[in-house]
């Protein structure tokens, strides 16, 4: 078999159209500032969602409105107040045109095409905000449970027979913190934030702040539920013990928005749940105590979201906001009719956040920021999307983004994933059970499977509170997802010999136009390997706080990864802020047929100029468990070029520069193609305590130009190997396999 002495044309590797994005000529809705708002649909797109979301960089002159044009049969026309619309109807199939001005102007943007199709575009409508309010306060509260989830009294057998174990698990868990948890006050924490600069106290202060809400919060929360559904008095007298505690914290103080916008937003999300789950039970002088809370709480998150006309609109790529303002929904969808201000939360914030959800992918999903992230990101959908739900009729789970975000799960934490998959807290074990219960929201084959072969107890709350009965039950046949996959929009690749055996082999690449921005790291072109649960190529480091001496120097360094660096571990540019998502990768072309995947990486702008070339592709040769490597890499200077490795073993240095790792009974052997390369070991600062790292790189000799053709035998079974060069190029004989190199 010979896969690729021309690879491109061959084999059909597809160039991933949907990273370029923008008009054939430059307009003012394509900002050239990086951090700006991308304009979508992006030219050409096929929409995965019917209707499509529209968003713009805004004009210069900042108009009141705008006019958006959608051309197809028929022209649409729309005036909206903010730089990004939602129509609440859906499309007919067909080919459109979209172009966008300010209403004071006629200054057009340039049309861009997109596609809708009867089957892959995907329907999810949202009506408007009037009409979506009056759905709301016509719910019996508590609004936040669906029908069937009533006093435990009227449960069905079937009911009881699940839940029944989870609620027992839930009393034992509120009864023992009843006597265990401390009555929080804000002179627990003294450390007052100064500027931007970030401590290592100061990090402690905020962990411990987030640690006792989340206690504080979850406490007053399990209460009221076990009130609602036992009707037993220790219950609601638990419930309003913790809620006006929490009540009782200063708005201003060190848990305010300003000091720590995490703890703010549990306290106000906690408080206006069990306000909801108590409806009828809470006394008005209570009751009033909580909400002043709540709104004041809540009006700080909805000033910052909404100073400079809505910031995330333009500047879409952060953290927090974009959690904050699915907080921020749920608390003035459960607030609409107690909080006169909840009108306005909703109105400014559930279509932006139903319209969005997250930054960190386009639409088919996926998480530039890492799986890490992701699982987080997992937690809080269950927190908000399911009550969310229950109150507007609107489920998130069915949003195409969604799905796309659980089969990115699937592919970059598949079960029995030993570690995270990229960006910060890569060196984590992965909480199993948030997948898996992110995982039941969904009626489909793959979530099936994937609940299936997860472990790990859900959340008892989450559990208690989801529907009835659990989409995922309604599956009759699970179907693990296809072995290899492309995020185009992330640029991360996802490949394993066999998804569905545990035993597998998977392979993680990445080239992502996300660069090194908010908590992702230098490892643009960077690879990660693991066999049978048991890591190989690792990612090296851990975070000790974000912004701390250890990530900035190490930890996000490209000399961390299974990345190139040159001179002696100079790498990617990391420095800096918004020009991080400049300096940035890109998946060029990217194919799975049998027995092989392929993909191509283009890291050149990560380097800030420093190169003009770094190109790696990659060729995992599934019936051969082998993947090859090579990298392509130039410069205006001479440079000495290095590979990079890392391992949470020792690197055995073996004959002719072959390098074997050796992890319990899981082993790699890499061993060189190119001649001109030697391999050399390298240190690091010490790892997490508990783990062993080594690290290695394999190193050219210096000049402006430099290649590395690897071969990577998972198992270490010698697998023959031979390079053949021919007048019109180069054949590397991998077993009964051929890869062809470019030259």
């Amino acid at each position: 078999m010979n896969f690729g002495i021309a690879p491109f044309p061959r084999y059909g590797l597809l160039l991933v159209a949907c990273l370029v994005s923008g008009a054939s000529r430059a307009d003012w809705v394509q900002s050239v500032d990086p951090l700006v708002v991308r304009p979508l649909p992006a030219e050409g797109a096929l929409q995965v969602q019917n209707p499509p979301s529209f968003s713009w960089a805004r004009h210069p002159s900042n108009p009141a409105s705008y006019v958006l044009e959608i051309q197809g049969a028929t022209t649409q026309s729309f005036t909206v107040a903010r730089n990004w619309y939602l129509p609440s109807s859906m499309l007919a199939p067909g080919r459109y045109t979209w172009r966008v001005r300010p209403s004071t102007t006629q200054e057009w943007s340039s049309p861009r095409p997109f596609v809708i199709e009867a089957v892959a575009s995907k329907s999810f409508l949202i009506p408007e905000g009037v009409a979506l309010k009056a759905r709301v306060t016509q719910r019996a509260r508590p609004r936040q449970l669906t029908t069937e989830l009533g006093p435990q009294k009227n449960w069905s057998a079937a009911m009881n027979a699940e839940r029944g174990p989870v609620m027992t698990r839930l009393r034992y868990e509120v009864d023992r913190k009843i006597i265990s948890i401390p009555v929080y006050k804000d002179s627990d924490w003294t450390l007052v934030a100064s500027g931007t600069a970030l401590t290592a106290a100061l990090d402690a202060q905020n962990v411990a702040i987030r640690w006792a809400i989340n206690d504080l919060g979850r406490q007053t929360e399990a209460a009221s539920l076990l009130w609602r559904y036992t009707g037993e008095q220790r219950y609601l007298t638990e419930a309003l013990t913790r809620g006006n505690q929490m009540a009782a914290l200063s708005p201003s103080g060190p848990t305010s928005y300003a000091s720590q916008d995490q703890g703010t937003r549990q306290i106000a999300m906690s408080l206006i749940k069990s306000i909801d789950l108590l409806a009828g039970d809470l006394d008005s002088g209570t009751k009033k105590r909580w909400l002043t809370s709540v709104t004041a709480r809540t009006n700080d998150i909805y000033k910052s979201l909404t100073a400079n006309s809505g910031v995330l609109d333009q500047y879409p790529f952060d953290s927090h906001g974009g959690t904050n303002l699915g907080y921020l929904a749920l608390i003035a969808t459960l607030g609409l009719g107690d909080i006169p201000e909840a009108s306005d939360w909703f109105d400014f914030s559930f279509r932006s956040y139903s319209n969005s959800i997250y930054a960190w992918s386009g639409s088919e999903g996926g998480f530039a920021n890492g799986t890490a992230y992701a699982q987080y990101t997992a937690d809080y959908a269950l927190q908000i999307w399911q009550p969310l739900t229950a109150a507007t009729g609107i489920n998130l789970f069915d949003k195409p983004w969604s799905v796309g975000f659980l089969r990115f799960l699937m592919h970059f934490v598949p079960p029995g994933a030993p570690l995270h998959a990229f960006g910060d807290q890569h060196e984590v074990v992965p909480e199993q059970r948030v997948m898996k219960a992110f995982a039941s929201r969904f009626a489909l084959p793959e979530a099936a499977w994937y609940v299936k072969n997860l472990t790990g107890e859900e959340d008892s709350i989450s559990t208690l509170t989801a529907p009835w009965p659990m989409p995922v039950s309604t599956v009759a046949v699970p179907k693990p997802p296809a072995n290899s996959a492309l995020y185009p929009s992330i640029g991360w690749v996802a490949m394993h010999n066999d998804i569905s055996d545990r035993s597998r082999t998977s392979v993680f690449f990445k080239s992502s136009p996300y660069g090194s921005f908010n908590h992702s790291h230098g490892d643009q072109n960077s690879l990660l390997i693991s066999s049978g649960g048991r890591p190989l190529l690792i990612e090296a480091g851990y975070m000790d706080w974000y912004g701390s001496p250890l990530w900035n120097t190490w930890y996000r360094q490209s000399k961390s990864h299974n990345a190139i660096t040159y001179d002696g571990g100079i790498g990617q540019r990391v420095d800096g802020y918004g020009e991080t998502l400049a300096r940035n990768g890109k998946i060029t072309s990217f194919a799975a047929i049998p027995g092989l995947d392929f993909a191509q990486g283009n890291a050149t702008a990560a380097y800030g100029g420093a190169l003009t070339q770094a190109m790696r592709q990659i060729w995992y040769l599934r019936n051969l468990d082998v993947l090859v490597v090579q990298d392509k890499l130039e410069a205006p200077l001479p440079h000495v070029f290095e590979w990079n490795l890392h391992a949470p073993s020792n690197i055995i240095v073996e004959a002719g520069n072959a390098v074997r790792i050796t992890n319990a009974e899981r082993s790699l052997c890499i061993k060189p193609i190119s001649t001109d390369i030697r391999f050399v070991k390298r240190t690091g600062p010490p790892p997490k305590s508990g783990t062993i790292e080594d690290h290695g790189a394999f190193v050219s000799v210096s000049g402006k130009t430099a290649e590395f053709v690897l071969v990577l035998d998972i198992g270490c079974k010698n697998t023959p190997v031979e390079l053949q060069t021919t007048t019109t190029g180069r054949t590397l004989r991998v077993g009964n396999m051929s890869v062809g190199l470019s030259k």
